[in-house]
């Protein structure tokens, strides 16, 4: 989230819109959304609906959500739900073997999923910026362990997703 980008005609010295922030708030809204959609198990197009019409039109946390990217929004949640099947074995597979998915905290589980999606998904975004995100979002939720949790299960997802990518950076300690 520490990209700044200039627009056509302005100067270096004023920041402008900055996508980066946009997609950030759009993955904090999509773990929020995911998170709605297990505790209430209504169907994806109305939690969707919500958040736009309701809950995206505001400031919530600290962050401006008015100013998220809606089409990244929608992306990250309705990928994650159509594939969760795909997704779930590989947070499984890269938790302790006496700390399944199932047993992981409901928003951490939406981090995760959200972040393997885009791992899965997203080629156009460098692993590390997925990774560092979702670290971000954790920090959001949790004061703990929880965002070295994210980013060591995240990590070594990423590095048997994106090995040539994910190559030159250290192997961290198992989650």
């Amino acid at each position: 989230m520490s990209e700044t980008m200039t627009k056509p005609g302005q100067s270096d010295s004023k920041p402008a819109e900055r996508p980066a922030n946009q997609r950030g708030v759009a993955r904090l809204a999509a773990v929020q959304a995911l998170y709605q959609l297990e505790i209430t198990r209504a169907p994806v197009a109305d939690v969707i609906a919500e958040f736009e019409l309701f809950r995206l039109k505001q400031d919530i946390e600290g962050a401006d959500w008015r100013a998220l990217d809606l089409s990244w929004f929608r992306g990250i949640v309705a990928g994650v739900v159509n594939d969760q099947r795909e997704i779930d074995p590989k947070v499984n597979e890269a938790l302790a073997a006496d700390w399944p998915l199932k047993r992981v905290d409901a928003t951490l589980r939406a981090m995760l999923r959200c972040g393997v999606y885009e791992l899965l998904r997203r080629a156009d975004v460098p692993a590390r910026v997925i990774i560092t995100e979702y670290v971000d979002v954790a920090k959001a939720f949790f004061d703990g362990d929880e965002p070295r949790m994210v980013n060591g299960v995240l990590d070594r997802i990423g590095r048997e997703m994106r090995p040539t990518e994910m190559s030159g950076s250290p192997r961290p300690q198992k989650a």
